[in-house]
């Protein structure tokens, strides 16, 4: 993803984070709230193993349950924070990759499966486009929401030992860790700790005096191109120094009858991956939320 994004999105939260602070301190102290949810989420991913080169492949049966537990602070009208542990999972494969189409068949060939659980801690702002002047039992029944932040999350990509050559030292169906093997010959292992920028938008419904229901689309744009272990090039077997690395890193790969149509597919220095665009994850949730009790009572702002 181009740096002039990621500065927009930064320049975007800024302001948001200036406008936040100023919102609040015109909001009364007593109107203050705090909430704890719980969600249900769908997790996706976009990045090298998808079936094409663009958003649209993403797709519904890649998508894989996770939780969540959050807590949000209201701090004004408009603005709130809000601390959020999630776990989830993201999938690709090139099996789903076609076999027939000259732009798309190469993914075919490399043949590679991998799945990798997520553990993300964020800290993200929220803008109401509705606005609540008053204590949250006065608070509209929809209200449709931005946000956007930072979030930190562990990572560790496993492969599927499924077709190639399999030596015999792995177990056909498993899946191995890939960090530890370095599959394209790195100096030194990538990190599993990262960071994100989180953002997207979502509705929130009241369903009563303290409970409310949130759908949330969320994006996580990530600053690492290894969610799924694949980036650059391949690399020379002799750099691969075990049986794992030697066979996610090379032997992996579905050769074709045709000589002529993938000449030295997987040759050092061919292309593996493509290291100028980094990840991404998205996540899809429902929430529901408790508002925590106050001192404030809505009979008296009506």
């Amino acid at each position: 993803m181009k740096p002039t994004f990621t500065l927009s999105l930064l320049t975007c939260a800024a302001t948001c984070l200036l406008s936040a602070e100023a919102n609040a301190q015109s909001f009364k102290a007593k109107y203050r709230y705090t909430s704890l949810g719980a969600s249900l989420n769908a997790t996706n991913y976009f990045g090298d193993i998808v079936p094409e080169a663009n958003v649209s492949s993403m797709r519904l049966g890649a998508s894989r349950a996770g939780l969540g537990l959050s807590a949000t602070r209201r701090l004004s009208s408009r603005i709130s924070v809000r601390a959020g542990l999630t776990y989830g999972r993201v999938v690709g494969s090139d099996n789903q990759a076609s076999s027939t189409d000259p732009n798309e068949s190469y993914r075919h060939h490399r043949n590679f499966t991998f799945r990798n659980d997520l553990l993300e801690l964020s800290a993200v702002g929220i803008l109401d486009l509705i606005p609540n002047h008053y204590a949250f039992m006065q608070r509209p029944n929809f209200v449709p929401y931005l946000f956007g932040g930072v979030a930190v999350f562990h990572h560790n990509p496993k492969g599927l030992v499924e077709g190639g050559t399999i030596p015999a030292s792995l177990e056909e169906g498993s899946y191995v860790a890939l960090q530890p093997l370095r599959t394209e010959g790195q100096q030194q292992p990538y990190n599993r700790t990262q960071f994100a920028l989180p953002f997207g938008a979502g509705l929130r419904y009241r369903i009563n005096k303290q409970l409310d229901a949130n759908l949330e689309l969320g994006w996580r744009k990530t600053f690492t191109d290894y969610l799924d272990d694949v980036s650059g090039n391949y690399t020379s077997v002799t750099n691969l120094k075990s049986d794992a690395a030697r066979y996610f890193g090379h032997d992996v790969t579905r050769l074709d009858n045709d000589p002529n149509r993938f000449p030295n597919f997987n040759a050092p220095g061919s292309a593996r991956g493509n290291r100028d665009h980094q990840d991404w994850y998205i996540i899809t949730g429902i929430t529901l939320n408790y508002i925590l009790p106050t001192n404030v009572e809505g009979s008296k702002f009506r």
